[in-house]
């Protein structure tokens, strides 16, 4: 083999580990350069406090950052202390995982009134995200409104209806605890634009709405009537699809329990106005038909009814979206990185050299956690038959020029010592409390710790 090629990996959740792993064990050196002091992406920051068993996949990633040419370069944020130019320098190759950073928009009258918010907005905050911690949430309403039909809204919803006793056991942020479960909520509606049979959910995450201590859901059976075009979609769709539409009947057939809160299955409606002075206070829907779109499923086609729905706060979860990369090509409708397999390409269609991508970021935001295996070993194929054939290699600067250039430029970058600092510091604030971490939440609070 010749020299080990010197790469690097832009972002630390599951895509960059997944293109880690195999790199390393193909004998290169690889640096993941994060702009937080904290690994994992949303497995740390995104994934919903009471499912921690998502949180596992972490220890597969514990063993990938433990290889002696594995390096964490957290604090460290490209665009801000280094440069894509610099990278291209100092690096054989460069992966991007950066993920899809910011939420999309719903375009409607009254969106930005005081009460309407991004769900990734709340996702973070309850999750500890240093950036994200200084919001205030007014949950001093009555009905909340979650606007979409994916796993997102679902963890929203529930998250609003857990109890004192669901969330004590979890590492959501204290301040998030105590706002959502004193809150005097009574009803949480999650609206989907289209039926049952297209909503994006899992079974799993779908069927546990059933079992919360402190909330009954409830889903009319006349929304589980399904048109021609839907129930022909169903005779060819997924088993999660049907076990979802047998779940949702289940729900429709039970009696209320009598429980504090209740969760609100709707569909075939769309958000076209929030309304209020000054901040949320009601919505304007309209009702949709589904009609063919030609390609086996159905879009939803607004009719000409109408309906006014109270709500205080309002969530849209409609789907995320990437946000450029300074110095790197960046297609504004898609959201992603242009790419072929992984490969970067230039305004004039063809792969840049040492420029690759993985994860949302390259495909955009589908799929669940172990989707970004498959996708980054692809971009790693891509990456290893361009060092074979001699396109990347022999240029990589060695980690003590890297080290040097950050302290030049003052960057006080957190190594992987550091990050295990702050993670056995949560670990023991947690343990006399039955909780896996209580998170440290601010950015003073996260660097003083790694470096001590």
């Amino acid at each position: 083999m010749s020299e080990p090629l010197r790469l690097a990996v832009v972002g630390s959740g599951p895509a960059g580990f997944y293109a880690a792993g195999p790199l390393l064990a193909a004998g290169h050196e690889v640096d993941m350069i994060e702009r937080l002091p904290t690994p994992w992406g949303l497995v740390r920051l995104g994934v919903a406090p009471d499912h921690p068993q998502l949180k596992t996949v972490s220890r597969a990633f514990e063993k990938i950052a433990a290889q002696p040419a594995f390096r964490f370069l957290g604090n460290v944020e490209v665009g801000r202390d280094l440069e894509h130019a610099d990278l291209a320098s100092l690096y054989d190759a460069v992966i991007y995982t950066v993920g899809s950073q910011t939420d999309r928009q719903l375009g409607i009258p009254g969106e930005d009134l005081a009460g309407s918010w991004a769900a990734t907005e709340l996702v973070a905050w309850y999750n500890a995200h240093p950036d994200y911690q200084e919001l205030e949430f007014d949950f001093d309403v009555e009905r909340g409104v979650v606007i979409g039909n994916g796993n997102v809204a679902l963890d929203v919803a529930r998250m609003l209806a857990l109890t004192r006793e669901e969330l004590a056991p979890t590492d959501a942020t204290d301040a998030s605890i105590d706002a959502i479960t004193s809150s005097p909520i009574r009803e949480i509606v999650v609206l989907g634009r289209r039926g049952p049979v297209q909503a994006a959910w899992t079974s799993t995450e779908l069927h546990e709405m059933g079992d919360l201590a402190g909330a009954d859901i409830v889903v009319d059976p006349a929304e589980l009537e399904l048109d021609p075009a839907s129930e022909t979609e169903l005779a060819e769709a997924s088993n999660i699809v049907h076990r979802n539409m047998d779940i949702l009947r289940e729900f429709a057939a039970r009696e209320p329990g009598g429980k504090p809160r209740r969760i609100v299955l709707r569909f075939g409606v769309s958000p076209i106005a929030l309304l209020g002075d000054g901040r949320v206070e009601a919505m304007e829907l309209v009702h949709n038909e589904l009609v063919p779109d030609g390609k086996g499923s159905v879009r939803a086609q607004a009719t000409a009814e109408r309906e006014m729905l109270e709500a205080g706060i309002v969530f849209r979860s409609v789907g995320y979206r990437g946000q450029p990369c300074p110095g790197v090509p960046f297609d504004e409708g898609s959201g992603t990185m242009p790419n072929d397999a992984g490969r970067v390409l230039g305004e004039d269609g063809k792969p840049l050299t040492g420029v690759y991508c993985a994860g949302w970021i390259k495909r955009g935001p589908t799929g669940v956690i172990g989707t970004n295996k498959k996708d980054a070993a692809e971009t790693v194929e891509a990456l290893l038959a361009d060092a074979e054939a001699g396109v990347i290699g022999g240029r990589g600067a060695s980690a003590a020029e890297v080290d040097a250039l950050l302290v030049d430029r003052g960057v006080e970058a957190v190594v992987y010592s550091g990050w295990e600092a702050i993670d056995a510091a949560e670990k023991a604030a947690g343990e006399p409390h039955g909780r896996p971490r209580i998170k440290l939440t601010t950015w003073d609070e996260l660097l003083a710790t790694a470096r001590g």
